[in-house]
């Protein structure tokens, strides 16, 4: 049996943003697993990450809340499965924290970094259980989405190292 290795990608099934942002890997990392940092970038404005809650370990909790500009509130609920320090977070909605089934799945998100100088390698890729969900991440936005928080990290973690 030819089974899929869990970073592989399939273009039917992934989404996948890859870019070098010039920012040291340190900062990158902070910037996704500080609470207080996440809330500075992680959602494109004119949305707002207004909570967010981080248990860094695997089966830990990864919670956030963003707000539209109508005002709108929309947790999200999850768990982390890898976290390997300075390299890679590996989190999904598919489970809670402590790996209980959440009876709600839309993605697992694979975040990688790799330090080349004082630059980072950024990799973010979502997997979807199916073409459909994929097709509505994609709808929803998420080249522009992920690619305008991206570049609201870089800002951000710029302004810390001044």
């Amino acid at each position: 049996m030819n089974q899929e290795s869990k970073e592989s990608f399939n273009p039917e099934l992934d989404l996948v943003l890859e870019r070098i942002v010039e920012v040291p890997v340190e900062l990158v990392w902070n910037a996704w697993t500080i609470p207080e940092q996440v809330k500075q970038w992680f959602t494109p404005v004119p949305w707002k990450t207004i909570d967010c809650r981080i248990d860094l370990k695997p089966g830990g909790e990864f919670y956030t809340v963003m707000e539209s500009p109508d005002g709108n509130k929309f947790p999200n609920n999850g768990c982390f499965l890898e976290v390997e320090h300075l390299k890679k977070l590996v989190f999904t909605d598919s489970l809670l924290p402590g790996y209980r089934p959440s009876g709600n799945s839309f993605m697992t998100a694979f975040v990688t970094m790799e330090s080349i100088g004082t630059a980072t390698k950024y990799k973010a890729v979502a997997k979807h259980k199916d073409p459909e969900t994929k097709k509505q991440h994609e709808d929803m936005g998420f080249l522009e989405g992920w690619g305008t928080a991206l570049d609201q990290l870089v800002a951000f973690t710029k302004t810390l190292s001044k």
